[in-house]
């Protein structure tokens, strides 16, 4: 399963063909997300196992973008990524997921630590 970090989103974000799906639900979508994010909130029902949830916002996926899927930190998000490479969407996993990409945006002593060791790893 791909993983997309939050540097490589940023960069991906301004090319056409990248769509950025939110699973987190609509009251932490609310409080703040990605700028040009889609908001599909199934992450309880993901987290459940009930990958069947995401079938009611495919309409809403385009078939022929990258498909970045986010939800708080990167686990849950996974299912979703699972399930739509499942149906033959291109997806990926934003690493860390939206508080990955908090601490991208704020350049965060973390996240750079992170992706310092991330750098050296093989």
């Amino acid at each position: 399963m791909r993983s997309v970090a939050p540097a490589r989103l940023d960069e991906l974000r301004s090319e056409k063909g990248v769509f950025v799906l939110d699973i987190r639900p609509e009251r932490d979508f609310g409080r703040g997300h990605i700028d040009g994010s889609y908001n599909a909130p199934v992450y309880h029902e993901l987290r459940r196992g009930k990958s069947e949830a995401l079938e009611e916002y495919l309409d809403d996926i385009p078939a022929d973008a990258t498909v970045v899927t986010v939800c708080k930190a990167g686990i849950v998000a996974k299912e979703a990524t699972s399930t739509l490479s499942d149906r033959g969407y291109d997806a990926a996993t934003l690493t860390g997921g939206y508080t990955g990409w908090r601490q991208y945006e704020g350049n965060t002593l973390v996240y750079r630590v992170f992706v310092t060791i991330r750098s050296l790893l093989p």
